[in-house]
Formats: C-alpha cells, structure tokens, sequence
C-alpha cells in the first residue's frame, strides 16, 4: 500500500484515524496501531511481514542479552549476532542474486540464485533495529520490556517502507506518553497533504517528462535533451522521496509521533559535502554514527573509513554496480574537497559554488538512474557533446516549451524561496492587520484543500504509482 493511492488516502487513512481517537486507552492505542501497521504492510507483501515480525523479535532478545550484559563478552556478543543476522537476512533477500551473478561471470561457474522478490522497506527497518541493539548496548537507550511495544516502534506504517530511519531513542517515550494537541494535528494533515502533492502533482509530472528522454533511442537524443531529462528526473527523484518524507513527519504528527527532518533544500547547497547534510539525512546520519566513527572517522583511517562509508552508501541503494560506482563518484567528490577544493567553493561566490554542485549532483543522478553502466556513460557523453544526435531538435523544443511554467514551478518549490516570501508577507500583515491568525489559518485550509483535490485528480487518471525508494 502506499500513501498516494486512492485506498489509502479514503479508506485506510480515515478508517485508522477514527479508530485510534475514538478509544482513548493508550495500549488500546498502540493496538490499533501495530495492528494497522501490520495491515499496511501485508497488504503488498502478505508473506514476507513474517521477515518483519521474525526480525523484531530476534532484536527484542538480542538487545535485553546486550544490555543486561553490557561490557561483557556475553553482551558483545548479543550485538554481534544481532547486527551479524540483520546484515544476513538482508543480504540474502537484496544482494544473493548479484553476488551470485558475479561469481559465475568470474569464475565462470553456474551458481544459481532463485529470484526472491526484496520483502519493501527491508533496508530501512533492518537499519533501525541494527541501530536499536547497538544504541541499548551503548547504554544511549533503554530496551524495551514489551516485544510489542517494539514491533509498534519497527513497524509503524508512516515510516515502515520507506524511511526516515528512525532511532529508537527519538520515540521511546512517545510510545508510552505521547499526547495529541489540535495544533499538532492540524500541522500533521498540513505536512501529509504538502508530501502528497510533491509526489504526485510534481514528482509523478518530472517523472513522466524525464521518461520521453531517458527511455529513449540514445542515437537520436541531442544534447539539451540529455540535459533537461536528467534535470526533470533530479527534480522527480527530489520531490518523490522528499514528498514521502513529509508525509511520513506528518502521518507521524496525527498520531502523536515526531520524526526528524529527512531533507533540507539540498539543491541549494554549495559543496557535495553540504548536498549530503541536506539530502537523506537519517541515512548519512546512520553511517555517521554507526561505521564512520567506530572504524575511525577523522582520528585514524580517515580516507578508508570515508572510502567504505560511500561504497556502503551506493550498495545500500541497490544490488548493481551502478549504485557503487554512484557511491563511489561522490567519495571522490567529497575527497577532493576535504584536501582543499572546499576551501576554494567557500572563497567563490556562491552562484559558482551552487552550479558546481548542481554539474556534479547531475552527472551522479545519471550513474543512478542506469543500471546499464554501458548506457550510463554514452548517455553522459551525449550530455558533454560526445557522440550527440544534434544539439537540440524540434522534440526538445515542444517539451520545453510545454512545461517551462511546471518547470519553473518546481525549480523554485526545490528553494526555501517560496516559503521565505510566505513567512515574510505573514509576517508584515501580523503587524498590520487584527485577526491575522484567523485569516492565517483559512488561507492555509484553503491551500490544502487545492492541493488535495488537484493530487486526488491526478490519482484517478493514473495507475500504480510507488515511490522510488520503495525498491531501495
């Protein structure tokens, strides 16, 4: 199931709300919630929540062994066998029938490897609970006492598919005393309906465009077409997960959950290094804590610990050679800046800085969309004049010309400018008009009702539309 469907936003949705607030028992509560969580997620993969509940209660008593025997043998080896399982579990489902396709093309051996769909948001609940055990060994959270008040923390269907990785410290106490406020509420739906009209009003319409010049004969595509169809598809990738995220926050929000911000305008950002505090940031932030500084960080090793940290980051995205090369395109990035270059982008003015970062966030979101390294490269050539068709033809032209409006649109909704002149006209007419909050409120209720209506509007003339993280 996924938040932009028909289903979800009429039925599910409203049919789990008014469940939850109509009892007021807190237990009763989580109840409802684990139990519609666990709905949420069987509806797309019937077999494969046995994967989920087997993973969360092997956690369960992993982290009661790791604390109870902090320091000692017997607790390291909790977390070992722990973190050891959950990499097991989801190697075996994401990455066996890569490894085993690359031992046959090099060793020239027949291994076979059944095709095993990957059970959706394995990725991000697996780095949850890996973050659960290690956190309650180090003593920076608590264990749970109740298996089920830990599957609710694992399986809550606002972050279960797709993120933000959620640590357990941020919501321990949520689980048991969280409260509900009007304000809160009312912040929530506003979230949730922003996030539904990223994804399908402009990441769905990016996505859409992008395809006329990516799935498409390469021999024929000029230059200003690679271009633009890899900036549409920076744009669609942007606006779905991003989108997927505020939902997420403001699902989390109605329910009296809070969830850390996962992205922060990073298309504005002046360095690769910035990109990467702005974009994903629940993943960055796990490597951070969980690889980089363990194994090092800064102190010793740094260009190994910088090197595995980027390789992780690009396989962690996917079981190709592409998502590693992707991950690996960003550790030279991020390399040569930290020797000097970023030194050089904090001198320039920051319109240079931004289009360096744009070039480079660019060329990377072409090894990621390829799976096919082959097409990868001449699709990137085509981009730098190699091998072109043309350096524009009459098919770029209509494409551009109609969508230069959406176009716009969405450049500027990547930019904390729209939401900067909002707040700057609230806040002069705060200061000259009587009943501004009133008004506030009505324009905002207005906004979201247009927003709503418009995405409800696109749903119905569209088919099946998951998000792009939901195959990560």
């Amino acid at each position: 199931m996924v938040f932009s469907s028909l289903f979800f936003l009429c039925v599910f949705l409203p049919a789990t709300l008014i469940l939850y607030f109509i009892v007021k028992n807190r237990n009763v509560r989580n109840w409802i919630l684990i139990l519609a969580s666990v709905f949420f997620y069987a509806w797309g993969e019937p077999v494969w929540v046995t994967v989920l509940l087997f993973s969360t209660f092997l956690d369960y008593y992993c982290a009661l062994l790791a604390e109870k025997n902090r320091g000692q043998r017997r607790g390291k080896a909790a977390v070992a066998f722990a973190v050891a399982a959950n990499l097991l579990i989801l190697g075996f489902f994401k990455y066996w029938g890569f490894v085993a396709e690359n031992i046959n093309a090099l060793l020239g051996t027949s291994i076979r490897a059944s095709e095993v769909n990957m059970p959706i948001g394995i990725s991000f609940y697996t780095f949850q609970l890996i973050s659960y055990v290690v956190d309650v060994y180090r003593g920076e959270s608590k264990a749970q006492k109740s298996p089920f008040k830990l599957l609710l923390y694992i399986s809550l269907f606002p972050q279960l598919v797709a993120g933000p990785i959620v640590r357990y410290e941020d919501i321990a106490w949520e689980i048991d005393n969280r409260t509900i406020t009007v304000k809160e509420f009312n912040y929530g739906v506003n979230r949730f309906i922003i996030g539904l009209g990223k994804k399908v009003i402009i990441a769905n319409t990016a996505g859409e465009i992008a395809g006329n010049f990516l799935n498409t004969d390469y021999s024929r595509l000029p230059v200003l077409g690679a271009w633009f169809g890899i900036t549409m598809f920076a744009l669609q990738i942007y606006f779905d997960f991003s989108g997927y995220s505020d939902m997420a926050i403001g699902l989390g929000k109605m329910f009296g959950f809070t969830y850390k911000e996962n992205f922060n305008y990073p298309y504005i950002s002046k360095s690769a290094t910035e990109f990467w505090r702005r974009w994903h940031i629940s993943l960055g932030t796990f490597f951070r804590d969980y690889v980089y500084i363990p194994l090092g960080g800064n102190r010793k090793h740094h260009t190994r610990n910088l090197l595995l940290v980027w390789f992780l980051t690009g396989l962690w995205h996917g079981a190709s050679w592409n998502f590693i090369l992707w991950g690996i395109y960003f550790f030279v990035l991020i390399f040569i800046e930290k020797k000097g270059l970023l030194n050089l982008l904090n001198k320039l003015p920051a319109l240079i800085s931004r289009i360096y970062l744009l070039l480079a966030v660019l060329v990377g979101w072409v090894f990621f969309y390829h799976t096919d390294l082959g097409q990868a490269f001449r699709f990137l050539g085509i981009m730098f004049g190699i091998n072109a068709a043309s350096w524009s033809n009459g098919e770029v032209y209509i494409h551009f010309t109609n969508n230069a409006a959406f176009f716009v649109i969405a450049v500027v909704a990547s930019t904390p400018f729209a939401k900067k002149v909002y707040e700057s006209i609230r806040k002069r007419l705060r200061e000259n008009l009587k009943g501004m909050y009133l008004l506030d409120g009505v324009l905002k209720s207005a906004v979201n009702i247009a927003i709503l209506v418009v995405s409800i509007i696109f749903l119905v003339g569209q088919s099946y539309n998951p998000f792009l993280y939901f195959r990560f």
